[in-house]
């Protein structure tokens, strides 16, 4: 502590705050519909030097987050969303510019370059300050006036499969050896100030091969701690939380189908919302709430209102299901064609609906003509012989059965701990539309309208933005 201090000193936060400027925050457009859930997000005021990479590695996928300097001013402008299921993905932004984006070996595209914390460094000028300036004021003044060459910049996102994971490992190698040359700083500088941030179950697994084949520091994090900060973090960003109008939540779920008269439907919200994708669009912490994260498998987590988490629930039928059970049953050999397949099919021809029982809607029980009753319900015919069944109906009912018992779980939890925001994350949803619906279809449908399923735009990458931004608390020097 200084004995005195001439400057008038504002309130610093805490350690406990994540030192992310998020103001001005802007999701980017995506280069495909495959980087839907994976567009970078402009963060024009963050001045901090970042150097560290965050990757989570799952059992089907890993996940990278980092950090890279905008080479030049980008114009950034917002633009309304979509009430396009198919653009759920959005609302559509312009991207900063991306003069500077080189593709990379393994054919990912590397956008700018990490920074290596050379403006801590006496050469820098900055240095000096710190037997001064204790509280942080003067090295933050000297950092907003040195961001005029470094106007933000963006947190990236890219993902490969676990299988692959060398893929992942080149990927990392080649952004440390980019970052060394635009940075003009030596390789052995820049890997001094490049740390690893590895969460999941491969932090784990593959702790040796990032540390040896990248020679660099790699700290392995709680998965469970990073998913809930990520969670905290990204709902921060404008236009990220999303959810499907009930409108909207019917037209993809059947399109043909009538519902109610004049367009009333039996479990309306209180307040129906227009027809379209709504997107929170100045975002506020939404604490308690249920975090319900599809990967391989489902984990479903308590949130307590101070940022206290608990598993309470889970399945083991989750995306590692849906792929090897459709890699089974379908030539598709990759997620994305099972999606396209599912996009496609027909579920009436392979399930076992209500209206195949009954003949009709069961309107005692508010249960419609269309609704499924038993799953692959028409696959089986006693003593007749096996009919073939088109690998588009069965993605198609497969997606809807892994879905909809997600659904149940999640909206049964949610009533059990009396949770109102129920968050959908993982990489099994990818910006799916069908699958979007149906999950948010049993929420509706099970909870009569009083609650509501909410998706993220990057929901496949909480553990990794989680891993990124402890990282940050960590090296803050308050």
């Amino acid at each position: 502590m200084p004995a005195t201090n001439t400057l008038s000193s504002p309130t610093l936060p805490s350690p406990k705050v994540i030192h992310v400027d998020t103001r001005g925050a802007v999701i980017l457009s995506e280069e495909s519909p495959e980087t839907r859930d994976s567009r970078g997000i402009y963060l024009p005021n963050h001045i901090e030097p970042v150097s560290h990479i965050a990757v989570d590695v799952g059992g089907s996928l890993a996940k990278v987050v980092y950090f890279t300097r905008s080479p030049s001013s980008p114009s950034v402008a917002a633009t309304a969303g979509s009430s396009n299921p198919s653009t759920i993905s959005t609302p559509r932004s312009l991207s900063p510019s991306n003069e500077h984006a080189s593709p990379s070996v393994s054919g990912v595209r590397m956008n700018g370059a990490l920074t290596p914390l050379v403006l801590d460094t006496p050469h820098h000028g900055l240095g000096s300050l710190s037997a001064l300036d204790s509280g942080g004021l003067l090295r933050d003044s000297m950092l907003r006036r040195t961001s005029q060459h470094f106007p933000g910049g963006s947190l990236n996102f890219e993902r490969f499969e676990t299988d692959n994971i060398h893929e992942c490992v080149d990927f990392i190698q080649e952004l440390i050896e980019r970052s060394a040359e635009v940075n003009d700083v030596s390789i052995e500088d820049m890997r001094k100030g490049v740390k690893i941030t590895a969460t999941g179950g491969g932090a784990h697994r593959f702790y040796e091969l990032f540390k040896d084949k990248l020679h660099v520091e790699v700290r392995r994090e709680d998965e469970m701690e990073c998913l809930i900060e990520g969670l905290k973090f990204i709902t921060l960003i404008p236009d990220e939380v999303y959810y499907f109008s009930d409108e909207l939540i019917q037209s993809v779920s059947h399109p043909a189908a009538k519902n109610g008269v004049d367009g009333v439907f039996e479990r309306p919200s209180p307040n129906p919302p227009t027809y379209a994708v709504s997107f929170e669009r100045h975002p506020t912490p939404q604490l308690p709430c249920l975090l319900v994260n599809i990967g391989s498998g489902v984990s479903i987590i308590k949130v307590d209102e101070d940022g206290k988490f608990e598993r309470v629930s889970g399945t083991s039928l989750g995306g590692g299901t849906l792929w090897g059970l459709l890699s089974l049953l379908t030539p598709a050999t990759t997620f994305d064609e099972m999606l396209t397949f599912s996009d496609n099919g027909d579920n009436a021809s392979v399930d076992m609906l209500v209206g195949d029982i009954y003949g009709q809607d069961y309107s005692k029980l508010g249960l419609k003509s269309t609704m499924i009753a038993s799953s692959f319900g028409k696959v089986f015919k006693k003593g007749g012989e096996k009919t073939k069944f088109s690998p588009e109906d069965i993605s198609r009912s497969l997606l809807y059965a892994v879905s909809n018992n997600i659904g149940q779980i999640a909206y049964m939890n949610a009533e059990k701990y009396n949770l109102e925001r129920i968050y959908f994350g993982g990489c099994f949803i990818r910006g799916h539309a069908a699958t979007i619906t149906t999950l948010s279809y049993a929420i509706r449908f099970w909870s009569k309208g009083t609650k509501r399923a909410l998706f993220l735009r990057h929901e496949g990458f909480l553990g990794s933005i989680g891993a990124w931004i402890k990282h940050m608390n960590e090296d803050v020097d308050y």
